[in-house]
């Protein structure tokens, strides 16, 4: 009864917050609950009876296994409960997903009892999750001659789990609610200081936007019953930053529908809109809820008689209501016209939201539904040897004739599993693709745990080459919530197939890397696809997609991918670097003269950017593709030449076999598995058979943007524009100013050095502007204090070996000790540098963060609200963005430097540097 005991004191705990009983995933303790249901005289038993229905977790959770076998108990009459008949039983296994309770409706359906088999038989016909030993079951059922097994078999092959589902509503009545002005991102959604209780959906609910917002919108359901609210971005993007299906979980949550009467705050059918649209990822992660994203383009520029864009005394354009969404506005989204409605009046074409396959999602309750009904379909009609009859959406092939294909087309078409065999396909193809490289990472990978119990799944797709579950995002502060989260996930992805950065079994040493430096390390092949649980999976090998941690747990389980070939962006460069320039100034000028060539439009919003910067090798380069997601593209690619391309493989190789030196590889030797891929890879360039991707010289792009170097004068820094007047403005990334700009006057409170966007050569960088100070002035100190994090061990190893890292010890005022990790979050900083261990800290803004009220220059890659920096009385808080350089300098003088203190101090260093392929 212990547990029990225990789970009575935690719900007890939680009234007190206002949270009903966290939903049971345990076995133990529903063993517990379930002697209790027995035992009629039980003190706890109506409590009981009502945990075991209605809070218990489905899919493959240890509890899910426990509860399918006792509804099993009951519909074969070996155990009575009053309140659960047999046919209340098989009621409660189809709400259970797969795994355990597909196992027991098998057990029935392919059981003696021709009535039990045929109540099994009518729950598995509306079943999709289902696995390689499931079928093989039914498979060799029907070989056998069992009529209940062809029966089931038959319904699979015309798709009627789908068929038979009630069809989407012709009117969808909703309600505006305006979130923000401006960019919505994530944070403001899911905030990143909540990280440790994502997997606590209830729980993290309550961080959603404000408890002002939450109540706004339950006052808004009160008023129009009848109607879903739809978020807003009014004059921005919605979703925008980091990938996380808790954003999109939240806002189910708080205005969608429960999935399931039996599966507590798992809610579906979110509905969000944005005046921009939406963040391609957090599209994605609507479609895996059944959700609807609405592009609004309720403002446009305003123009003059002329026809010319009027433009306000900033120079930007000055924008013009096409039609309001104003808070409490009901609209209605029509799913037949595909448009969307004030009372009569039509407002704008929704079509892009509500496509065939889209409205498959829709019906579904969600895109997982449908790519396991798809495969469910496609086995059950071969079993049976008959064609399947066409029942989804046929899948939108485009072919040009005469067209070249762009490097993202050529991976796609490469990748392609189940198209027109022979056919060409272009932009705008549905594909579904084989996933090479799958990435997890740790605040989101409690919620991909829970999605792959969710889906039955219990081990890698074979057909994986490679996949990682990082330990970055909480390396910072080994805290009760780190202790807590961690090791269980980390022994549930081992335990999976997934490299993990912890042993389970405690034999390797943590490695902290930052999970997209340890993706493109694995990522061993330019023709790859990468999927990773974080919108910064961006490597500069193969194109990689950041993705939800549900679009993870597809990936990880089935080894593919859906989505359309995306549209390209070439991105090309002329012109020579300034000497005193570093390369991550040329990646935040590529964003200004984009908008500068496209007069304020993004080109690259939910577009590939593909970028020609062949002459650096991949560490270098990630620093451009990582920001991509900045750009607010969908993905990049990086086209590399043949030389370069291999000796970035050397690299990667050695990296990878230091993995394995640690003890990191599994018994399927995957690390040397990517090593021996490697190795083909680099011989195919060798010898010609097979050269570097580059893109057909007739291929066709949305835009192509040429970036003149020689115009970039000075660093460029990456500005919040926290007190602009256009509230839509702010945190934008879009704002980018000279250095000149500050004057050499504005305060910094702290500079940080670290996060996926520095690689080695920055942290030489640093050891040389120490180096370079210390000549000059006999000695270095701080005007404000510094904070240091290498993304990698292998980079802490490689500078000590090289006598950099001496140089950064002997400045710190703090080194980290993997010994004696830090138990809490530092809140207050000293002028000195502090080095910390390897990993995210400040730019992950979930254990560590700046003073609030901060001016704070960093080389991170967010600058949102709140992320590495909250706002204080009188003061807001800030991030600019720039190059380490910069960063160190700021932090050394207490403020921004101007351009003649820049010059000096990096005079005789070794900037990172880029010739566009012309010049060599």
């Amino acid at each position: 009864m212990s547990l029990y005991k225990d789970y009575i004191n935690e719900i007890e705990e939680r009234k007190g917050l206002g949270l009903h009983p966290k939903p049971i995933d345990g076995a133990e303790l529903l063993s517990e609950v379930i002697s209790q249901i027995k035992d009629v005289n039980n003190e706890y038993r109506v409590d009981s009876v009502n945990f075991f229905i209605y809070n218990t977790l489905p899919g493959t959770t240890p509890a899910a296994g426990v509860k399918a076998k006792f509804l099993k108990e009951i519909i074969l009459g070996e155990a009575t409960v009053a309140e659960i008949t047999p046919t209340y039983a098989f009621e409660l296994l189809s709400h259970m997903k797969g795994g355990p309770s597909i196992e027991v409706l098998l057990d029935l359906a392919l059981g003696n009892d021709e009535a039990i088999a045929k109540q099994a038989a009518a729950v598995l016909k509306t079943q999709v999750f289902l696995y390689d030993a499931d079928t093989a079951r039914l498979a060799d059922a029907f070989k056998a001659g069992n009529t209940i097994a062809k029966d089931i078999l038959e319904s699979y092959a015309k798709a009627e789990f789908f068929t038979e589902l009630p069809a989407v509503a012709e009117e969808i009545k909703v309600v505006t609610y305006i979130a923000a002005e401006g960019d919505i991102s994530t944070d403001l959604l899911s905030p990143g200081n909540q990280a440790h209780s994502r997997s606590d959906r209830e729980l993290h609910g309550q961080c959603m936007i404000t408890p002002a917002a939450q109540a706004e919108i339950k006052a808004l359901q009160a008023q129009h019953p009848d109607a879903s609210v739809m978020l807003i971005a009014e004059k921005g993007t919605m979703g925008v930053g980091s990938s996380r299906m808790s954003g999109v979980n939240n806002v189910a949550l708080w205005t969608g529908k429960q999935a399931s009467p039996y599966v507590p705050f798992v809610n579906i059918a979110p509905i969000v809109a944005g005046t921009n649209g939406i963040s391609p990822i957090f599209l994605t992660t609507v479609d895996v809820t059944g959700g609807i994203g609405i592009d609004l383009k309720n403002w446009k520029k305003q123009v003059d008689a002329n026809g010319d864009v009027v433009r306000n005394e900033a120079g930007d354009p000055v924008l013009e209501e096409v039609y309001s969404v104003a808070t409490g506005t009901v609209l209605t989204i029509n799913t037949k016209t595909q448009k969307l409605y004030n009372g009569d009046q039509e407002l704008i074409d929704i079509s892009r939201s509500l496509t065939p396959q889209k409205m498959e999602f829709i019906k579904a309750g969600g895109s997982y539904a449908i790519v396991f009904g798809k495969k469910i379909q496609t086995f059950a009609a071969q079993t049976l040897g008959i064609e399947a009859p066409v029942v989804f959406a046929p899948s939108k092939e485009i072919s040009n004739d005469g067209q070249g294909l762009t490097a993202v087309e050529k991976i796609f078409n490469n990748n392609a599993v189940g198209s027109t065999p022979g056919k060409v396909l272009h932009a705008g193809s549905d594909v579904r693709v084989k996933v090479n490289i799958v990435g997890s990472q740790d605040t989101t990978g409690l919620m991909t745990s829970q999605e792959l119990e969710a889906m039955a799944a219990t081990v890698i797709a074979p057909t994986v080459d490679g996949a990682y579950q990082s330990g970055c995002h909480t390396a910072s502060v080994w805290d009760k919530k780190a202790q807590a989260n961690i090791p269980k996930l980390m022994k549930f992805m081992n335990d999976f197939g997934v490299i993990t950065a912890r042993d389970p079994k405690g034999e390797y040493h943590a490695m902290t890397d930052v999970i997209h430096k340890v993706l493109n390390d694995i990522t061993v092949d330019e023709w790859a696809i990468i999927i990773g649980g974080d919108s910064h999976t961006r490597m500069s090998k193969g194109v990689a997609f950041g993705a939800d941690s549900g679009t993870v747990a597809l990936a990880l389980a089935t080894g593919e991918a859906s989505m359309p070939i995306p549209e390209s962006v070439k991105v090309t460069f002329k012109g020579e670097m300034k000497p005193h320039m570093d390369f991550r100034d040329v990646v935040h000028a590529t964003q200004l003269q984009m908008l500068q060539q496209f007069d304020g439009e993004n080109v690259f919003q939910g577009r590939i950017i593909e970028v020609h910067i062949g002459t650096l090798l991949a560490d270098q380069a990630f620093t451009f593709t990582d920001w991509t997601a900045e750009m607010k593209a969908k993905a990049s690619i990086c086209i590399s030449q043949d030389e370069t391309l291999i000796e970035s493989l050397e690299i990667a190789k050695s990296r990878i076999q230091i993995m394995i030196e640690k003890g990191m590889d599994n018994k399927n030797q995957v690390l040397k598995g990517l090593i021996d891929k490697a190795n083909k890879r680099i011989e195919e360039i060798k010898s010609g058979a097979k050269p570097a991707l580059t893109p057909d010289a007739n291929a066709k792009y949305y835009a192509e943007v040429v970036i003149d170097l020689d115009i970039i004068e000075e660093p460029m820094i990456a500005d919040p524009d926290v007190n602009n007047a256009d509230v839509s403005k702010r945190y934008t990334h879009d704002t980018i100013r000279d250095l000149t700009y500050y004057g050499g006057d504005k305060h910094v409170d702290l500079g940080f050095v670290g996060s996926c966007m520095v690689h080695k050569d920055d942290l030489k960088i640093v050891s040389q502007m120490l180096r370079n100070v210390e000549k000059a002035n006999g000695k270095v100190e701080f005007k404000a204090p510094l904070v240091v994090a290498a993304p990698t061990y292998n980079i802490i190893d490689e500078l000590k070996a090289e006598g950099d890292w001496e140089m950064l010890q002997k400045y710190s005022g703090f080194e980290f000790s993997d010994l004696l990790p830090k138990s809490t979050a530092r809140t207050e900083y000293e002028n000195i540098m502090y080095l910390e261990r390897p990993g995210c800290n400040l730019c992950m803004g979930n254990q560590e963060k700046a003073e609030k009220g901060d001016t704070v220059m960093a080389t991170s890659t967010r600058l949102f609200q709140g992320r590495v920096v909250e706002d204080r009385d009188g003061k807001k808080g800030e991030s600019l963005l720039a190059s380490t350089p910069v960063v160190v300098l700021s932090a050394i003088l207490g403020r921004i430097p101007n351009i003649e203190e820049y010059k000096a101090a990096v005079e005789g260093i070794n900037l990172t540097k880029f010739k566009p392929i012309s010049m060599n």
